[in-house]
């Protein structure tokens, strides 16, 4: 006992000393102009002004409308790339399921983008078949809209609202009850491919859902499906597509949808 308390009582007065020292030798060597060689001073380029929104919502100065409640001039049906054909009324636009989906005509590489979403207020159906939808980064990579209000309806977890599909589960669930706009910012990262079509760098996905960060710079695995494993193949710039899902729900809402490259 005595010999541990002697031990203590020298380590108390050793530590702050060695602490002391190796505190010093690294703020010296960071302070160094030789250890930091590429922090000088930078003048350009110089950022582009960008004139923001009046509220998160809103889209800025250099966004992109793809949607602001007037028509489809900027979208196609995919399986034809014929007019879409969605329903648009009081600023609102509703998936006509009998359709299927629509995508945008122009194509994007990586992008920001906002987009607002609703579940219908007299949705039916359980898991998969309850409010399913979905937004299809370059056309091939899925973040989930489902009703998933308060994990009342009961499905796999990287399947429900605000995950990349089948690939990477939410880190929260704040979506809103059936009724009510939900709304995802999405900064998206296109992969990169070398020549001979294999993947030199993943997809990349950051997404807030109603202002909660529920992806954080997520890999994404390849394009998303059911059943068998998700895998890449080599593209450039590519439509943004919406989906009109299969299920007997009745068809979901878009809004106030916008993109800057």
């Amino acid at each position: 006992m005595k010999y541990n308390q002697i031990l203590t009582v020298a380590l108390l007065f050793l530590s702050p000393i060695a602490y002391g020292q190796t505190t010093s030798a690294i703020i010296k060597q960071a302070n160094l102009s030789s250890a930091n060689p590429t922090n000088a001073e930078i003048f350009t380029p110089v950022p582009n002004v960008v004139t923001p929104g009046k509220s998160f919502s809103n889209a800025p100065s250099d966004a992109i409308i793809l949607f602001d409640g007037k028509n489809l001039d900027e979208w196609v049906t995919s399986k034809d790339q014929s007019a879409a054909k969605w329903v648009v009324a009081n600023d609102i636009l509703t998936v006509d399921k009998a359709v299927g989906d629509i995508e945008t005509k122009k194509k994007f590489t990586s992008f920001q983008l906002h987009i607002e979403w609703k579940i219908p207020a007299d949705i039916t159906g359980t898991g998969q078949a309850r409010g399913n939808s979905g937004i299809f980064l370059s056309g091939k990579y899925e973040i989930q809209v489902l009703d998933t209000y308060n994990n009342d309806n009961k499905t796999y977890t990287n399947g429900m609202a605000g995950s990349v599909y089948r690939e990477s589960i939410p880190l929260a669930n704040p979506a809103k009850k059936a009724g009510e706009w939900n709304r995802y910012d999405i900064a998206y990262s296109a992969p990169e491919f070398n020549t001979d079509g294999t993947v030199s760098n993943p997809g990349r996905v950051t997404i807030f859902f109603n202002g909660v960060l529920v992806q954080n710079n997520v890999a994404i695995e390849g394009a998303t499906s059911t059943g068998v494993k998700h895998v890449y193949t080599a593209h450039g710039p590519a439509s943004l597509r919406l989906q009109a899902h299969g299920d007997k729900s009745a068809p979901i809402s878009y809004r106030n949808i916008w993109i800057r490259e």
